[in-house]
């Protein structure tokens, strides 16, 4: 099944994608009432063209992982991780599929794409063990962990360099269904192939990091877990267009927009 949150005569709603059409859900997804085979027939129907799909979530956190491939820790020269490297985005960085990643030339010379496999939890989950995790998981969708990778080079840490607004794509769509552990997952930067893997290169796997996540937070109904992305991110620049495309899920696309603030704006406040 493939989740979606649409908007229809001005309003947000939750629905189901079925080849070109999208199909009303009267239960929200995070619902006690809501089921994955529930039948649709009596749904209100949509033509998928005729509506603009949201980001898929309205998550209380998202919560990111720093180098969970093997491929993408050698191409930084660094060594795998012991545990989960954490971090987080602020929810102001969430924007659904076909909105503008706004790029902040007033701080920021380098801004880069990675694609990613997010995972949404579907119910409230506190230090959960990776054997049971898939009960806490609702489903998956695409998430690009838009970084200005020359702040996060400056700062250490990653707040300000993953924290701008809209550098959190995510869409299109959360797929109930795919496989997490051996999942195609690529990048394309205006058209062009630039990241190309499995979730198989993963350091941990989906349900380590829902555990390991949960140990240290509760995490809840809608929230975001960010798995990490492939070798291969790279730059963009105002005027392009970035792709990240999930095996099951579909392709999350966006493009880039030149932000309107300047240094003298902030710094003169």
């Amino acid at each position: 099944m493939r989740l979606c949150r649409f908007e229809s005569s001005g309003k947000a709603l939750y629905g189901v994608i079925e080849g070109g059409s999208v199909f009303e859900l009267d239960a929200d997804p995070y619902s006690g009432s809501f089921t994955p085979s529930r039948d649709l027939s009596a749904s209100k129907g949509h033509d998928l063209g005729e509506v603009r799909l949201l980001a898929p979530v309205a998550p209380t956190k998202i919560v990111a992982v720093g180098l969970n491939y093997k491929a993408h820790a050698a191409e930084f020269g660094k060594p795998l991780p012991e545990e989960p490297m954490l971090f987080m985005k602020p929810l102001t960085a969430v924007i659904g599929p076909g909105d503008e990643i706004v790029y902040p030339a007033h701080m920021s010379h380098r801004v880069d794409y990675e694609g990613e496999l997010a995972v949404v939890i579907g119910k409230r989950a506190k230090e959960v063990l990776s054997r049971d995790a898939s009960d806490y998981i609702l489903g998956y969708t695409c998430l690009n962990d838009v970084t200005a990778r020359d702040l996060q080079k400056k700062d250490v840490q990653y707040t300000r360099a993953k924290g701008f607004d809209t550098f959190a794509p995510v869409g299109p769509c959360i797929s109930t269904e795919i496989d997490p552990l051996d999942a195609s997952i690529k990048t394309r930067l205006n058209g062009e192939l630039r990241q190309d893997t499995s979730t198989k290169d993963m350091i941990f796997n989906v349900f380590e990091l829902v555990s390991f996540v949960s140990h240290v937070m509760t995490l809840l109904p809608g929230d975001v877990i960010a798995t990490g992305t492939p070798s291969g991110v790279g730059r963009m620049r105002p005027g392009d267009a970035v792709e990240v495309e999930i095996e099951g899920i579909g392709a999350l696309r966006n493009t880039v927009a030149e932000g309107r603030a300047s240094r003298k704006l902030w710094a003169d406040g």
